[in-house]
């Protein structure tokens, strides 16, 4: 036994190394990074582990990477942010399953890749059908028990300065114009590749561009050509200024508490929910609503014998809180008619 214990002791001195400046610069020789991308089939993973959810594809989705469940995240500082998007299978408790892909992915995403998920929101986007021949499992009630909380979640939040999503924006301007330059682009590649027969003595037909070249160096002044050059600075001009435009927003955040906001609504939404407010109201026949930039404009068709300052109060006191609900809140205009 000593015999044994002395020729461990010897191995495992020979084994250390000499210098401790050696066993620092080898703990620190060489990094780990994970690709975001590898995050995302993780936690798209590990929700497909979870009862009730289920894979959905087809169609152009697997060229379009629309194929359910996704994940969108945004990391910073050790931290993830994710945005999970997921179909269930139905009938589905939305409370349960959601509650059930949040803890498993979470506990996923810590375990494999050691990132602190600072955000995590479900959601639900799709339902699908069990096939025919497939009993449908009822509904599971919800019960909430503190072992179901996550520990890192049940521990003190540090503050992390993660990175904001991409605002949604509308359709690029250029896309049009980038698409007429491409297909521009396959008409000089088949101008080419006939030429090349041509040259080669496959094709027997007129060549187009030295017939092309031939009629340029032919060319003098005509009075047509100073139309056309002004025609071509101003498509060039246009070129430009689209190629150059900002997108627009066609969305809105809406007023969270977490760092960056996740949550966003378009204008036609808005618009819909104070028209339906507004159309709930005793006294208002008809509702409409369009927002803008500026302001959220309320055209009311009321009763007669409606008084217009005491609707126009209640309009205001109905409306105006979920207007406050957006991180940039618009004015309310009323404008109210009778019929």
């Amino acid at each position: 036994m000593d015999e044994a214990g002395t020729a461990a002791g010897t191995g495992a001195e020979a084994a250390s190394p000499a210098d401790p400046a050696d066993a620092d610069s080898g703990a620190l020789r060489g990094t780990l990074t994970i690709k975001d991308r590898a995050i995302e089939r993780i936690a798209a993973n590990a929700a497909l582990q979870v009862p009730g959810v289920v894979r959905q594809s087809g169609g152009l989705s697997l060229l379009t990477g629309r194929e359910l469940p996704r994940a969108d995240i945004t990391t910073a500082a050790g931290a993830v942010a994710v945005n999970l998007f997921v179909a269930a299978e139905w009938p589905y408790d939305a409370a349960a399953l959601t509650r059930r892909v949040h803890d498993v992915v979470e506990r996923h995403l810590n375990d494999y890749t050691g990132t602190t998920v600072h955000e995590l929101n479900v959601v639900v986007v799709s339902t699908a059908q069990p096939p025919e021949d497939e009993p449908a499992d009822p509904p599971v009630p919800v019960e909430y028990h503190e072992s179901d909380i996550v520990a890192a979640r049940s521990g003190p939040r540090t503050d992390l300065s993660l990175v904001a999503p991409l605002v949604p924006l509308a359709y690029p301007a250029a896309a049009s114009v980038a698409a007429l330059i491409a297909l521009g682009a396959l008409g000089v590649a088949f101008v080419a590749a006939r030429e090349l027969l041509i040259v080669r003595g496959a094709y027997g037909g007129a060549p187009w561009l030295r017939n092309s070249f031939e009629w340029f160096g032919r060319l003098h002044w005509e009075p047509w050509i100073a139309p056309v050059a002004v025609l071509l600075v101003v498509v060039g001009v246009v070129a430009i200024v689209v190629a150059l435009k900002p997108r627009k927003r066609t969305h809105l955040p809406l007023c969270l508490s977490g760092p960056v906001p996740t949550v966003w609504m378009r204008r036609t939404d808005v618009a819909r929910m104070c028209s339906a407010r507004a159309s709930a109201l005793p006294g208002v026949l008809t509702a409409r609503t369009v927002v803008d930039r500026r302001r959220a404009l309320l055209r009311v068709l009321a009763e007669n014998g409606t008084s217009a300052t005491d609707l126009v109060d209640t309009l205001r006191a109905e409306l105006e809180p979920q207007l406050a609900l957006l991180a940039d809140p618009v004015p309310l205009v009323v404008k109210v008619r009778y019929r």
